[in-house]
Formats: C-alpha cells, structure tokens, sequence
C-alpha cells in the first residue's frame, strides 16, 4: 500500500474566524506522532481545519524535474513542485491575459534551496525565449550554471546596480514608444521581448548598511510598479524576510506580495514579518519547515550514544506559496540538478538549460559619471573596465517642495507611502513633521490637494 493510502484524516470543527492560536508540537503529542513532519495541518475554508497523518512525510522524496514540466502552459506558468497532497506546485512567468511581466520574490534561510528554485525559473525563461539579466551577488556562486545561459549576468553589487539602472531605462523607453503607438499594453515579441531582471543574494544589496540600498530599492520599486506593464519584470531571491532587510520601503513590500511570493524555511524573525507585513492572511497559520526530516523528539538514556547518522538537513526546496490560491499548504519543490556536489558546473543542469546562445542582447550597464572638484558630472562617464556608459538616472530634485511634487507626479500616495518615496529618492532623509509642513505650504499654494476619504494626496 502506498503511505498516501495508510493516511488519517481528522476534520475539525472551529470556531467562527478559524484557529487564532496553533501549536503544532501540542497537536503531535495529543496524536502520539514522535515525527512532527508526518502531521499536516491544514486550515480549510469557514469553520473547518484538516489534520492528517502520514506514515511518512509525503513530500520527503521528490522527482527530478523535467524539461515538460518548465514549458510554459496556457496560463503562463511551469510546475516546478508538487503539494503534499499530489497537486502541483506552479509558478507563473507571465499573464497571457495580459501579456505583463511578473514581480516574483523568493525567501528562505541559508541552505533552504533558494537558488535550486531560481534555476528553474531561469531554465524556463531560456527554453521559453525570455531575455534574462542576472546579477548573482554570491560573487557568481549561487547560480554558476546561468553563465552564458541569460543575456547578462553580473556579480557584484556596483554591476547590479548598473543593471538596475539599464532596467528601468528600458522600461522608460518601452512606456514612451507604446505612448506614440496608442498602446496601453504589452504585446510579447512586438515589438520588444518579454524580459526580466533577477537579482539572487537580493539581501546584500538591500539591507541596513549596505552601499546602494536607498537607490536599488526605489529602482527595483519603479522596476514593479511601471516595468511590468511593459514587459520588464523584476525577481528577487532573499534571505531576509522583514523590512528592514528589504531597503526598508513599505511601498516595494506592498508590490512584491502583489506577484508571486515562495518562502522556503525561514526564521522566526521572518515569519513575525511575514505576518506583520501582511504577506500572510490574518489568522492562517503555516507549519514550520524542519531542517531534518523524520527526525523524532525522544529523550536520549544516561550513559548511551547518540545516532547522529542521519540527521543531515534534508528540506531543501519545502515551501509555501504565499500567494497562490493554498498559502498555507505544504509543496515542495522538484530536484534541480544532482544530489552529489560537484567540482565543476553540475552537468544535470547544464543539459536543463540546453545548448545555444540565450535569448536577447547584453545590457549596456548604466553608471553615474565621476564627480569633478565642483560636484558635478563629467561629459561622459566610463566603467572601471573603460567602456563607455549611458547617462544616469535625472538626480532627485534638492527641495523638500519640489521633491514632494516629483513623487507625486506617478500618481496618488498616502502619507506613509510619500514619506518612504522622500527617503528612498536619493535626497537627504526628511522627518513626518517637516514633510506635513511643506505639504500645508504646497496645498495654500493649491500645488497638492488635501487626503481625500482614502488618505490619498495628489498633485493639484
């Protein structure tokens, strides 16, 4: 018999509003389960929760994943994994409906397979025709096998940050094109090709203290908010999961949980965040991922040696698709490339990828021009290789009013929103108070009308 066959299912009956409180060790004791893997708990719809027991834990043996599964299917996804219960996991590439690029971001700890995930995003854009621009900021470690395989790939943080750049430039001149043409949406491949920005390691370039961390997050932010509907998306592999380690923008958390978000084994810290970011529901509970599975809780005897053979982490690739019609069901990813470590590139996802040249041409990398004694730019600026450079972005406007007016120019914005759009421009940081302020002066000037009912403020 099939362990999916020796299952017991319990249905629950709940509260109105479902289970508020959850401990999964407490439900393992009242069902004598040593192995907390093997019990799975589910919150259903209305006032019903599912628990059930396997003999073993159903997702502890997975498949290698297959070239049929990364085509792309009618509705812009590939399978990369399977639920516990049989059902596959997908994750979509593209809305066929609308032909719009995704804004995908990827959580999990150090060892959690991160990076394993990414690779199948990776290879399906490649089989699929889609332009990828990677900046792996493992110095190239996390995901070597993508070299030669995406139009650009970079490896280091001032490189990611002239992708960054080059991205939303190219999203600019897709929108202004479209504009002449009467279009107000993307089409793939007419003219441009559908193409995305994958940043891996994102944390490095995001987190407190690091070097670009205000700039890379108002660009990946512009990246979501206008490049998807023009077909330049933006994913993220992280291994953070609260704010502050996410350049610190309400605003580009609040995008991110719009498109598709997998988490992988996390912290405690991060699933408080998920939760106070409201990433994951009010009152849905997940199961926490082990790093070893199938190991039980038992009390070790005096004076006797313990069997420490198996316990080797053995997760990899367990996740929730927090934004998937089962945010709180149990997948887990399909094996990407060999077991064993090797001393090169892995050869089974190198095959994965296939051979030829991938989709697109390398972007010309956008770098700021060195300032001169007097503060300002150069003419023309060159990379530390010597090769000429683009113009960079316009800079943020010096004053307080004009700077208001600047964020405000892309639309409506709460407070909340518009005080992070001021610290994230580039500009010196700006305090509520001193944001109010000029905000009266600019509604007497009838510049900015007052938050309507929504708490928005818009430009006058």
């Amino acid at each position: 018999m099939t362990p999916r066959a020796l299952m017991r299912e319990y249905i629950l009956k709940t509260r109105p509003g479902g289970v508020k409180n959850y401990d999964h060790d407490a439900l393992c004791d009242l069902l004598e389960v040593d192995d907390p893997s093997r019990v799975i708990f589910e919150q259903g719809r209305g006032r019903e929760a599912v628990v059930r027991v396997f003999p073993t834990n159903p997702l502890a043996r997975m498949r290698a994943i297959t070239l049929e599964d990364l085509a792309i299917d009618e509705n812009g996804c590939i399978r990369v994994g399977s639920y516990y219960d049989g059902e596959p996991l997908r994750m979509r590439v593209f809305d066929p409906d609308t032909g719009n690029a995704q804004r995908v971001i990827i959580f999990g700890t150090t060892g959690a397979g991160k990076s394993r995930a990414l690779q199948a995003f990776l290879i399906a854009c490649k089989r699929a025709g889609i332009v990828v621009h990677l900046a792996d900021l493992k110095e190239g470690q996390s995901v070597p096998e993508a070299d030669g395989n995406v139009a650009t790939r970079v490896t280091t943080q001032k490189e990611a940050m002239g992708l960054l750049r080059a991205l939303v430039a190219e999203a600019e001149r897709r929108m202004k094109a479209y504009a002449k043409l009467g279009r107000s949406g993307f089409i793939i491949n007419d003219p441009d090709p559908l193409m995305y920005g994958v940043i891996d390691e994102a944390n490095r370039l995001l987190e407190k203290g690091a070097p670009y961390r205000a700039e890379a997050a108002r660009l990946i932010k512009e990246l979501g908010r206008t490049g998807r509907s023009v077909g330049v998306g933006i994913v993220l592999a992280a291994q953070a999961g609260h704010l502050d380690e996410l350049g610190g923008s309400d605003t580009l958390r609040a995008m991110l949980k719009e498109g598709e978000v997998l988490l992988l084994r996390w912290s405690s810290q991060m699933m408080a965040s998920l939760v106070g970011d409201g990433l994951l529901p009010t009152g849905e509970h997940l199961q926490p991922i082990p790093k070893i599975l199938g190991r039980a809780r038992r009390v070790q005897r005096w004076g006797t040696q313990a069997d420490r053979s198996k316990e080797k982490p053995n997760s990899q690739g367990m996740c929730y698709h927090l934004t998937s019609a089962r945010p709180t069901s149990m997948a887990r990813f399909f094996l990407v490339g060999s077991l064993a470590p090797h001393t090169g590139y892995d050869p089974v996802i190198r095959k994965l990828y296939g051979p030829g040249l991938p989709p697109g041409q390398p972007l010309t990398l956008i770098y700021p021009p060195p300032k001169d004694k007097k503060g300002g730019g150069g003419a023309k600026a060159t990379e530390d290789h010597g090769e000429a450079v683009d113009e960079p972005l316009p800079p943020a406007p010096k004053t307080i009013a004009g700077r208001i007016e600047s964020a405000l120019a892309d639309g409506p914005l709460t407070e909340v929103e518009l005080l992070a759009a001021l610290n994230e421009d580039g500009g010196k940081g700006i305090k509520r108070g001193s944001m109010r302020t000029m905000i009266s002066n600019l509604r007497r000037a009838e510049k900015v009308t007052p938050a309507d009912s929504s708490g928005l403020i818009t430009l006058a």
